[in-house]
């Protein structure tokens, strides 16, 4: 990210400090002092330089800057498209029908416009899978729209278009890393393909390509009806697993699978609202948890839900906690006290991230010498925010994106007062605009409703005995 004249040292005086250390130290009343993009200190009272920036982060809360380790960011510019799809139509349509049709523009607009909503929603960190790169000139796109948005953005370059075994092992992938990668200004770099099963192991191809760079691999795993366990023992087998890998969804895997990943030290990128919605699985924390898998929190795509990680926080901990119940009720026993807990998703959603990402000792927390990606969610116009009594429950259930009143990304203020700073939403939202009025022009306006709005199965109502149906007025009596 460019410094600017807005990077001056900043303070936040006197606000409940959620510090995510390693103790989930809990500090009201507290300041956090930021110097030369990191945080400097986290105490009360603290001298600060003169010309610092102060906010006044009463009655607000102060937490790490949020981590999504999953979302298609391309696919931004159709926000809310897919509403009512299951996985399936969300294959057919972007994987074998109308996802070729975007251009490198296309993929720049959605990439801007999801880079602008992370931040907006206190996301500092969000991981790009990006499998929309057809061609060199989309990756390219999708840096660039990375590149000019002040969060930190980590690539994950796929290609649905082609098998992981060609486009990685294509001269121009290598010369796409060695031009906007090695040296360039993202935060990260992965491999984004998915391992099907074959026996084959074509997919051997692109593991190594990644091992020869040093890039960590993301796979879609456990997803119903896609991937599964047979791809998971082929990774094992040959080597293929490790600390940096990360299984996105892995909702439909068995205790074999979930060993192998605990054994490898992997993590597991969960997105609750699309596992709960498409048919993935059911969200697998309730697994995970058994198995002490590390946990990170993702959104997924927003042609579907929504892009932000409270709504992530609360869907999670809402279904881990259902799956609990429902466990427990078809043993004809009760849940009298919760495993996972508030704190723990927000832990998720911070730590959790950031470990999956290798970052753990730069981000993440608000601890001394971190880089101050801080967010500070304070509404005063808001009766929701106050009391605030259990602040991990708070961030969870009660506060939304629309309490994010200032964030930090390595101590540059990129939101204040509710307002994004430095971002051209007007020019954002042309791209979008053009993207949108593309696809229906080349789809024609038909076939666009009809991928909005797929056929709704017929609903067979069960006859029920206790409800009346007729009336027979010759005995005077209803008749069912």
């Amino acid at each position: 990210m460019a410094m600017s004249a807005t990077d001056r040292p900043v303070v936040f005086r006197n606000g409940l400090v959620l510090t995510m250390d390693d103790a989930h130290t809990v500090l009201p009343g507290a300041d956090v002092l930021v110097i030369d993009g990191r945080i400097a200190e986290v105490g009360v009272n603290l001298t600060a330089p003169d010309d610092a920036l102060e906010i006044d982060a009463t009655d607000g809360i102060l937490m790490p800057g949020m981590v999504d380790t999953h979302r298609h960011m391309w696919q931004t510019a159709m926000r809310g498209y897919g509403a009512d799809w299951t996985l399936t139509q969300y294959f057919v349509w972007y994987y074998l029908e109308s996802g070729k049709l975007f251009r490198p523009e296309d993929v720049y607009a959605g990439n801007l416009l999801g880079a602008i909503e992370a931040i907006d929603a206190g996301v500092t960190t969000t991981v790009d899978w990006s499998h929309g790169l057809q061609t060199p000139d989309h990756a390219d796109a999708a840096v660039d729209a990375l590149e000019e948005v002040p969060g930190r953005f980590v690539l994950a370059y796929g290609n649905i278009q082609q098998g992981p075994w060609e486009w990685a092992t294509s001269p121009e992938f290598r010369d796409f890393h060695r031009r906007r990668i090695d040296g360039g200004k993202l935060a990260g770099f992965q491999m984004a393909f998915d391992v099907t099963g074959d026996p084959a192991f074509p997919e051997r191809a692109a593991f190594e390509v990644a091992r020869d760079l040093g890039a960590a691999v993301t796979t879609h795993a456990g997803v119903w009806g896609a991937t599964n366990d047979d791809g998971i023992r082929l990774m094992h087998e040959n080597g293929f697993m490790n600390p940096s890998t990360v299984y996105v969804h892995a909702a439909t895997l068995t205790h074999d699978s979930y060993n192998r990943i605990a054994a490898t030290g992997g993590s597991v990128s969960v997105s609750t609202e699309s596992e709960q919605s498409a048919g993935q699985g059911y969200p697998p924390t309730w697994q995970l948890r058994h198995h002490d898998i590390p946990v990170s929190l993702s959104m997924d795509t927003s042609v579907w839900w929504s892009g932000d990680l409270f709504s992530a926080m609360r869907a999670t901990l809402g279904a881990d906690r259902s799956r609990e119940h429902l466990e427990a009720h078809a043993k004809q026993e009760t849940i009298t006290h919760c495993h996972l807990r508030a704190e723990q998703v927000v832990e998720w959603a911070t730590r959790g991230g950031a470990r999956a990402l290798g970052m753990d000792s730069t981000i993440g927390a608000l601890t001394p010498g971190r880089q101050a990606d801080v967010v500070l969610i304070k509404n005063d116009a808001s009766p929701v925010m106050f009391p605030i009594l259990n602040p991990h429950g708070h961030v969870v259930f009660q506060a939304q994106r629309g309490d994010v009143h200032t964030v930090l990304v390595g101590g540059r203020v990129v939101k204040r007062d509710g307002r994004l700073v430095g971002v051209d939403l007007a020019a954002a939202r042309a791209k979008v605009a053009a993207t949108i009025d593309h696809l229906r022009e080349t789809m024609g306006e038909e076939a666009w409703q009809r991928g909005m709005n797929p056929d709704v199965p017929e609903t067979a109502i069960l006859e029920n005995p206790y409800q009346y149906t007729e009336w027979d007025a010759g005995s005077a009596q209803w008749k069912h």
